[in-house]
């Protein structure tokens, strides 16, 4: 489908077998938790303060971005998520010793996929509050600002709604996308930041770029992209991965991002 893509790394590394693939998934899933950050709600999707981030870890999670798609996306007999995937991630949970603040969020997740409770980002709630769920952990673009990197913040927004601009409608999700500390987002169809997302409740999916939007920091920074999908209502995974380009101290900078993961509700 599109592993390969998701990291630019040898098609082959990822030919593993079916039980191999759940393995790996249930590695990420550890792996996001240990970097998972509160979600927050803004009614403008504007950059947080950067938050740490191990680029060590951070390299060894996107590996497994493929592994959490290529898993969702093969469902089992009764076309939904892969019983045995869910079953791995439950032995993992209860047997791998994991600090009891990481397994409550490795459960949730494990939640998310089955449907049994919940387990999906916190949703604000109230009168015009705005449906943001934010993505599992930070990520890092390499070189995208001259001598460093960008800590990348992702989010997603369910539909209806106004944001991002034009807005998600029903069963549409926005996704959202910030590179810290760079400046205007530029638009690079030959080297795209790309979305790939799963409906896990209809098994439907989809693949598309995210781009510049004219109405969020088109003057100064930072570089924001952003994209409309028309998921249909359900849990959705997703993962960003690809490109940013952006023209930060007056220069065209193009750079590389180390795959992150969201998990939302649409």
């Amino acid at each position: 489908m599109l592993l390969s893509e998701l990291t630019g790394r040898d098609r082959g590394r990822f030919r593993a077998g079916r039980t191999a693939r759940r393995t790996m998934t249930a590695v990420a899933i550890a792996a996001c938790a240990a970097l998972a950050l509160p979600a927050t709600a803004s009614a403008e999707p504007t950059a947080p303060p950067a938050p740490k981030i191990d680029e060590a870890t951070l390299q060894s999670l996107g590996a497994f971005v493929p592994a959490i798609i290529g898993s969702a996306a093969t469902p089992g007999p009764d076309g939904k998520v892969n019983a045995d995937l869910v079953a791995n991630a439950k032995t993992l949970a209860a047997d791998s010793g994991l600090p009891p603040d990481l397994a409550e969020i490795w459960n949730k997740v494990i939640s998310f996929l089955e449907g049994t409770g919940g387990g999906g980002p916190a949703i604000p709630t109230g009168d015009g509050a705005p449906i943001i769920q934010q993505f599992l952990y930070p990520t890092l673009g390499q070189g995208c600002i001259p001598g460093g990197n960008s800590v990348g913040t992702a989010l997603a927004t369910a539909g209806p709604q106004k944001a991002p601009a034009p807005g998600p409608g029903k069963g549409e999700a926005g996704f959202v996308y910030t590179s810290l500390g760079t400046g205007p987002a530029l638009n690079n169809n030959a080297a795209p930041l790309t979305v790939a997302w799963i409906n896990v409740d209809t098994g439907k999916s989809g693949q598309q770029s995210l781009q510049r939007n004219e109405k969020i920091n088109v003057a100064e920074g930072p570089g924001t992209f952003t994209t409309i999908a028309k998921t249909g209502q359900g849990r959705i995974i997703s993962a960003i991965y690809g490109n940013v380009t952006t023209k930060t101290e007056g220069k065209t900078v193009s750079c590389t991002i180390i795959p992150t993961v969201g998990l939302a509700v649409v």
